[in-house]
């Protein structure tokens, strides 16, 4: 497939930005939208859809989204406030068979399967911190917005919060996020009673990966 230019890829009628604003503003849990960082170019000609797409409008119109005091990070073009962007958080661990899309304060991830996990092209998956395989939502990446931006955000959370999460949540960064020990996804594991620690969000991702792969 040839690669489309930038100003393919910038649409002036019907942009999705438009949607994603009235989202925000119905929003029923608390979030920010980030303005768009130097690096949007970049995250749009990386991903290689257009402003109408919902995708699109995250790389070239907004630095990001932080969910209920950034609990969840839906990323974007980057910002102070979220300083990872699509396309640099995507370059070097995926190869167009998936984009990561966001993740969470308790270490799970969020993608967009690009035929890596089954023939649903666009739907969104979770890589949970309690679970070493990735589990489809059924949710296409705006109907997943949407819906986060709703109060079954937070029974979709219900499981993977601790009763001082929100308190812990001010002492790191929206680049970081907390691993637990017993993993999760062990038998021992708790989100309440596992020993937490902040870690860096790629430090998760690659150890998560590397166990994975031990693990056959």
């Amino acid at each position: 497939m040839n690669k489309r230019k930038l100003e393919e890829l910038i649409v002036t009628q019907e942009p999705a930005i438009d949607l994603l604003r009235q989202l925000v503003k119905d929003a029923e849990v608390s979030c920010e939208l980030l303005p768009p960082g130097p690096e949007r170019e970049k995250a749009l000609d990386y991903l290689q859809v257009t402003t109408r797409s919902t995708l699109g409008a995250f790389a070239y119109d907004t630095g990001g989204l932080l969910i209920d005091d950034g609990w969840l990070r839906l990323l974007g073009s980057g910002h102070e406030k979220l300083p990872r962007s699509l396309h640099e958080w995507n370059s070097p661990r995926t190869d167009g068979a998936f984009y990561l899309v966001g993740d969470d304060l308790a270490g799970g991830f969020f993608a967009i399967n690009g035929g890596a996990f089954g023939d649903d092209f666009g739907s969104v998956y979770y890589w949970a911190p309690d679970d070493l395989e990735w589990q489809s939502l059924q949710l296409g990446f705006t109907d997943f917005v949407a819906t986060f931006l709703t109060h079954r955000f937070e029974d979709f959370y219900k499981d993977l919060r601790w009763s001082t999460w929100r308190e812990d949540a001010r002492t790191v960064s929206t680049d970081q996020c907390f691993a637990f020990f017993p993993f999760l996804w062990t038998k021992e594991g708790s989100v309440e009673h596992s020993h937490r620690s902040a870690v860096p969000m790629s430090q998760m991702w690659s150890a998560k990966v590397e166990m994975v792969r031990q693990l056959g």
